[in-house]
């Protein structure tokens, strides 16, 4: 599953030339995808996050759930492989 392309169709990050020079932000903003990763890398974290940009709970958690669901498939795949 390419997530990107997932997002993109479910509407939840868009990408356009003009909004941001065609950084991936979420739908109807200017928060660059990368700025949520950013917080889950760094101290601040999902609270933070969500604290700093309440409009996009819901966003998050479909973001959340694609990659867990992307690396559950991940996981999957690697064990059949490896059996």
């Amino acid at each position: 599953m390419d997530i990107q392309s997932y997002l993109r169709d479910r509407q939840i990050i868009h990408s356009d030339l003009e909004i941001m020079s065609g950084t991936p932000v979420f739908v109807g903003t200017r928060v660059p995808l990368q700025t949520f990763f950013d917080y889950l890398e760094g101290e601040a974290g999902l609270a933070e996050f969500l604290e700093d940009f309440p409009h996009l709970q819901a966003q998050v958690l479909i973001v959340l759930e694609v990659i867990a669901k992307a690396m559950l498939a991940q996981e999957r795949t690697a064990r059949a492989h490896s059996t």
